[in-house]
């Protein structure tokens, strides 16, 4: 197990990917504190992985509040005695052309996807550097690299995700914190049919048939949370330290690079 006993904190681990997220974790031996703004389907999902409640510690919290980002972090440590990892999965997206788009959701968008997972990465940054290092793994998207139309905010943040990235490698090498990011497309995820919901009426096809037609062109299938969980298990872990600074697509080929 290439995680033996590490702590690793998964942000926005009450469903969807981090559910996928949380599950490699630990079966690669990991102790994962959950946190999510949905404390009670945390703990729901918490029970379902971690029946025993052995190597799992949930942690509700608003990630724009810089009191419940530190309130998660001293809660981590002070229950396992460190934090070798931390997954920023947490994310929000709101679909709307660009000439309609609220620059409120526009903001939110941001706030979540970047803002949150820089304050995280900060914060739990600190941390490893008082205890000689760890890993950080940023969730992005293929649409940080490609775009897709209706989502311009979505596509905006997921890119700053990406820069993000290669800036903290860059900065914390010396500090022995190796940060990568992961860019998905197509999983298999509430948030995904919840986009063919949106282009339903937009575009006058029935949102069965558009979830459909985001299978990955190569698998003829989606990607299930669970084997974005194992790339990322991989990457904290000591496998992967010659890569770094790396936004990964896994997308099954559909983005070139």
């Amino acid at each position: 197990m290439r995680l033996q006993d590490r702590v690793v904190v998964v942000t926005g681990s009450a469903g969807g990917i981090g559910q996928g997220l949380v599950s490699a974790l630990l079966d690669d031996g990991a102790k994962v504190v959950m946190t999510d703004l949905d404390q009670g389907r945390l703990d729901v999902t918490a029970a379902d992985l971690d029946p025993g409640g052995q190597r799992t510690l949930c942690v509700g919290g608003d990630l724009s509040s810089g009191k419940d980002i530190a309130s998660i972090v001293d809660a981590a440590a002070g229950a396992f005695g460190r934090i070798d990892g931390l997954v920023n999965n947490a994310g929000a997206i709101v679909m709307d052309t660009a000439f309609d788009a609220k620059v409120d959701d526009w903001s939110m968008q941001l706030n979540v996807n970047v803002t949150a997972a820089f304050a995280m990465a900060q914060a739990v940054g600190r941390q490893m550097r008082e205890n000689g290092g760890g890993s950080i793994v940023n969730v992005a998207s293929n649409c940080g690299k490609d775009g897709y139309d209706n989502m311009a905010a979505y596509n905006a943040s997921k890119a700053g995700v990406i820069s993000l990235t290669r800036s903290l490698a860059r900065e914390w090498a010396p500090v022995n914190i190796n940060v990568n990011a992961v860019c998905p497309g197509g999983v298999d995820t509430p948030m995904l049919a919840a986009v063919a919901d949106w282009l339903e009426p937009h575009i006058g096809v029935e949102s069965g048939e558009i979830l459909g037609g985001m299978n990955v062109t190569q698998l003829g299938r989606k990607i299930q949370p669970i084997e974005v969980g194992r790339v990322v298990a991989f990457l904290l872990s000591d496998h992967a330290t010659i890569i770094r600074g790396q936004s990964i697509s896994i997308d099954g080929g559909d983005t070139a690079y």
